[in-house]
């Protein structure tokens, strides 16, 4: 059997509104709550759960898109802070790795939401 990651929790402030900002980040909606879940679904294998029971601790959160999703994605920032790296702070500006484009988007929770479209090299 492979292994395909399903889910994962997503501290949160106000889950609600956490989940909202993410789903507009990627053109999506959320689902409906699943327990104390606002889920929303990426994918149809991954979910991200957020959850406002608990303290809040700063995570990052890496997705691999195509093209058409990242100039979506980019139209729908809205004035959220995003930079093209953690060495740069929230610039402004996309990168160029591995030959394809990325972004960082920084959320209301700090939580930083990475997307690109080309996997950019581990080394």
């Amino acid at each position: 059997m492979s292994i395909t990651l399903n889910h994962t929790i997503v501290r949160a402030h106000d889950k609600h509104a956490a989940a909202a900002f993410f789903a507009h980040l990627i053109g999506r909606t959320p689902g409906p709550p699943a327990g104390p879940f606002a889920p929303v679904p990426v994918n149809d294998d991954l979910t991200l759960d957020f959850d406002d029971r608990g303290p809040v601790s700063a995570g990052h959160y890496a997705f691999l898109v195509d093209d058409d999703t990242f100039d979506a994605l980019l139209t729908r920032l809205d004035g959220t802070r995003f930079g093209s790296g953690p060495e740069h702070g929230w610039d402004g500006r996309i990168n160029h790795l591995a030959g394809g484009r990325g972004v960082y988007v920084d959320s209301p929770d700090g939580h930083s939401y990475e997307f690109f479209t080309a996997v950019p090299p581990t080394t």
